[in-house]
């Protein structure tokens, strides 16, 4: 992978929507744009939703992005809240797809894994380990934009992941040999 790939995350959201934008060439990844959409001063769910479309289609329409990393919702015990948390994915989903803009999900636990080695981490761990790995000057001021930037990153990942896949052993073995076990052959008499 040689050439440049622009890489659009995105944290759904009915009152914060973040979003970020990164660079990756080959292996490594730069911060293009980040920052947040916020949707609590509009008066309904249809105008939150618009404005939703909205910006999605403005951020792929100016940065071009490759491909979309969105992370998924997960299971809550509100069902209103969690209808409306889908309608809002769906419509990120609508406004990336009618650009031709391939999309991938990514459940919550997944991105923090790719990005702190910890499914479990909380979200200013997430904030600060994307501070030190696309040397952010300061922690997002709301976390919904490092979440958004952390999809980007957990997807670059597995596309590098992806990339350099062997197919065979031998292949993995020659591609990697720092990381084959070498044992001392001893015979054992009886």
């Amino acid at each position: 992978m040689s050439q440049e790939r622009i890489l659009l995350g995105i944290d759904p959201g009915t009152t914060v929507m973040g979003y970020g934008i990164i660079r990756q060439v080959q292996q490594q990844l730069s911060v293009v744009q980040y920052g947040v959409v916020h949707l609590h001063r509009y008066a309904t769910h249809a105008l939150k939703l618009q404005k939703i479309f909205e910006r999605v289609g403005t951020l792929v329409d100016d940065f071009k992005p490759e491909e979309m990393a969105l992370e998924a919702p997960f299971y809550g015990k509100n069902v209103q809240s969690m209808l409306k948390l889908g309608r809002a994915q769906g419509v990120v989903m609508a406004a990336a797809l009618m650009r031709k803009v391939s999309i991938t999900e990514y459940a919550p636990r997944k991105i923090k894994q790719a990005v702190t080695g910890h499914g479990n981490a909380s979200k200013e761990q997430v904030a600060h380990m994307l501070m030190s790995l696309l040397q952010l000057p300061s922690m997002p001021e709301l976390l919904d934009a490092s979440d958004a930037l952390a999809a980007a990153v957990c997807h670059a990942y597995q596309h590098q992941r992806a990339s350099t896949k062997a197919a065979s052993w031998e292949q993995f073995l020659q591609a990697n040999p720092a990381r084959m076990l070498r044992t001392k052959h001893t015979e054992i008499s009886q």
